[in-house]
This record gives structure tokens, sequence and C-alpha cells, in this order.
């Protein structure tokens, strides 16, 4: 499944079922940089993890929402509930086990 970008508009629908990898990033950022490689490869290679983009830049209204504070912000989500959070970047394999284990 290929990484999905939200906003106000989209973000509930898209969050709602199954679990998620939210991530909150910004162009700029370079640690949001060097994670965005690595959340596509896991959402290609894993299809039962949804990976949803939020531009903080773009959507302050979203990243207030989750307290978010610094970037990459990324919230674990099952059927539209967070059950973990995390900032900064994160190796894959370690990625996927945080999700998982979540």
């Amino acid at each position: 499944m290929a990484v999905v970008f939200a906003n106000k508009d989209n973000f509930q629908e898209t969050v709602a079922e199954g679990t998620v990898i939210l991530d909150f990033y910004a162009d700029w950022c370079a640690p949001c940089r060097m994670i965005g490689p690595v959340l596509e490869q896991i959402a290609e290679e894993n299809s039962d993890i949804k990976v949803v983009k939020v531009d903080v830049d773009n959507n302050s209204e979203l990243a207030n929402q989750f307290g978010v504070r610094g970037i990459p912000a990324l919230f674990v989500l099952k059927n539209g509930k967070t059950v973990a959070q995390r900032a900064g970047f994160m190796p894959k394999a370690a990625l996927v086990d945080w999700v998982r284990s979540s």
C-alpha cells in the first residue's frame, strides 16, 4: 500500500480502521526526510500497516490536537485510537517491531 497523505478534511476517515503509523512531518525537517523512505518501505512491505503522513506546516490544527512538539512525531493508531507515540528517527526493523508490539 502506498503512503497516504492526510489533512483536516480526510483525516478521520483515513485513520479510522486498522493499524496506522501516523507521521507528523515537514519538508524542511532533516530527520523527517530520513524517515520518509523508511515509512515508504514499511507501507509497501506490510499490507496490514497503513502509513499516513500529515504536513505540520499545512495542518497545524491536527498537530496541536495530537500535542506535537517536535518532528518527526510518530503515532500508532489502532482503529482510530492512539496506542503509542514517540518522536525522532527509528530504523525500519525497530519501527515495525514498535508498531506490532503497541
